[in-house]
């Protein structure tokens, strides 16, 4: 258990930005899922600049890493363009 004020704020914020993170990360996952699985090209289209918009907004709140966005968008556009 946290001794100090400090500690103790520093703990419900860690807690709030967890739920935070994990909603984000659960959508970010089954946008995934969607574009992986559709077989429509031009869905797959529309779809594609959403995604990687939300990609690269959790690498700038540091909820994924810059990489792992770079690597994602670029395995989703290889995907889109194989359609």
């Amino acid at each position: 258990m946290a001794n100090h004020k400090s500690a103790l704020k520093a703990s419900r914020q860690a807690e709030t930005r967890r739920e935070s993170n994990k909603y984000y990360a659960r959508t970010m996952r089954n946008a995934l899922k969607r574009i992986r699985k559709s077989t429509d090209k031009n869905e797959a289209t529309e779809m594609l600049p959403k995604l990687s918009a939300m990609l690269d907004k959790l690498a700038k709140k540091n909820v994924i890493h810059k990489n792992k966005a770079s690597n994602l968008k670029s395995s989703i556009a290889k995907h889109v363009n194989s359609l």
